[in-house]
Parts: structure tokens; C-alpha cells; sequence
């Protein structure tokens, strides 16, 4: 996972970031503060945004550019996007633990799985999704590897064909994510 232009990205979203309230909306994790990694690390990314701050945040886009527009369009719905990055300089300098405890909040009915990759090498991804009447609240990516970790969640009415708008937006990575016709 590359992080150079991963944080040129997050920058003006680290300055919008705030505490993580304790009790959350449908869709939304409760994630390790993780504080102690930040000095640990040689790159840490932390950002909380509440549907306030994305509002804002979404009102510096330019509704007459259409892939601003629709990046518009995706936000609206959402109530907020939290993102917790490492990276470290040797194997394991975190608590895969604490990376564990957010998998075990991802359980049925509310969480269903919808990606799980494992290799050799220890790189893992896991992608999520909360569904409540047959509609997607909350959105959750895990990649993990010997020397990093990034957990995403997305809260709020979330349309899986429109996420692709939020790539590089808001703290959310490039996936390259698509959906065919």
C-alpha cells in the first residue's frame, strides 16, 4: 500500500478531524484510539469526520465540475467517514490485537462480509457492509500487513454503485473500485 500520495490527499481532511463520539449511528465502528502508535509510526493518518464536517467540507467542491457534483451527491447521505492509518519500519510494531477488536465488531446479521483476501505475506483486506431494509449504512475496509494497517468506515446511507466517487476524497483510498453496467 503506498502512502505518499495517500497523505497529499488526507491533508486538508486532517485539519476538519475531530473526537470520535462514543456512541455512534447504525453503520458506525468503535474504533481503538490507537494513540499510542502515533509516535511508534513513521506515518500515521487520523481523521474524523461527522456528517457536519462533511458538509462542509463537501461545500469547498464545485457543484458545476459533474465529478464534484456527484462526489456532492454521495456525501449528502453520509452521516460520517473515519479513517486510522499506520504505517511502521519494522514487522508488527502494532497490536494486531486491537486491529482484531474491530473484526469482531463486523459480525452477522448487521455486518455482512463481501471481500476477504489472504496471502502469504500477511496482507489481509476485509470489506463489510451494514444493511438495514435493504439499505447500505455503513461501509468497512481492514488492510492490514506485517508493517501496516488501515481501517475505513464509511457511515450513512452509502449507494455501493456511487462509492467509487469517494476514492481519494475525504481520508478514503484509491481502491479502484467499479461497477460494471
Amino acid at each position: 500500500m503506498k502512502r505518499q500520495a495517500y497523505l497529499a490527499i488526507l491533508a486538508p481532511a486532517l485539519l476538519l478531524a475531530t473526537r470520535l463520539a462514543s456512541a455512534g449511528p447504525p453503520g458506525q465502528l468503535q474504533l481503538p484510539s490507537f494513540d499510542s502508535l502515533t509516535g511508534k509510526s513513521s506515518q500515521s493518518v487520523n481523521i474524523t469526520l461527522d456528517g457536519t464536517l462533511l458538509g462542509l467540507a463537501a461545500s469547498f467542491l464545485d457543484s458545476n465540475k459533474p465529478e464534484e457534483a456527484a462526489t456532492m451527491q454521495v456525501v449528502s447521505g453520509l452521516q460520517g467517514i473515519y479513517v486510522r492509518s499506520y504505517t511502521f519500519n519494522k514487522d508488527f510494531a502494532y497490536p494486531t490485537a486491537e486491529v482484531e477488536a474491530v473484526r469482531k465488531q463486523l459480525v452477522p446479521p448487521t455486518w455482512q462480509r463481501l471481500v476477504q483476501v489472504r496471502s502469504r505475506d500477511q496482507d489481509n483486506v476485509d470489506i463489510y457492509i451494514s444493511a438495514d431494509r435493504g439499505r447500505a449504512d455503513g461501509l468497512v475496509i481492514i488492510a492490514s500487513d506485517p508493517r501496516e494497517f488501515t481501517i475505513v468506515n464509511i457511515v450513512g446511507s452509502i449507494d455501493l454503485q456511487k462509492l467509487h466517487q469517494l476514492e481519494g476524497k475525504f481520508g478514503v483510498p484509491k481502491l479502484q473500485l467499479s461497477v460494471g453496467k
